[in-house]
C-alpha cells in the first residue's frame, strides 16, 4: 500500500514539473512572438510558436494603439496553459 502511494505521490509531482515547464514554454513563446510584432515581422510569428511552444499550442495576436499583444495557449495534461505578452510597437513599423 505505502509503495502505491509512493508511486503516486512521484506521478503527481512529475506531472507538476512537466506542466511548469509546458507553462514556461508558453511564455517564452509569447514573449518572442510579441517583440516580432513590435518588430514588424508578424509573419515569422508562427513558426517561432511553433517551435518554442509545447506541441499543438494556439497563437492569437491583436494590436491596438502603439502596441501588440500575443496569446500562447496550450491543453497539457488536461490544463490549459496560458501565457500573454506585450510589446510597443515601433515606430516604423505599421
Amino acid at each position: 500500500m505505502a509503495v502505491c502511494g509512493l508511486v503516486f505521490v512521484l506521478a503527481v509531482g512529475i506531472t507538476a514539473v512537466l506542466a511548469v515547464i509546458a507553462q514556461l514554454r508558453c511564455t517564452d513563446a509569447a514573449r518572442e512572438a510579441a517583440r516580432l510584432v513590435a518588430r514588424g515581422e508578424e509573419r515569422r510569428v508562427g513558426a517561432v510558436v511553433e517551435v518554442i511552444a509545447p506541441t499543438g499550442a494556439r497563437v492569437a495576436v491583436r494590436q491596438e494603439g502603439d502596441g501588440a499583444w500575443v496569446e500562447v495557449t496550450a491543453v497539457r495534461f488536461g490544463m490549459e496553459l496560458s501565457a500573454r505578452a506585450y510589446a510597443v510597437v515601433e515606430p516604423e513599423v505599421e
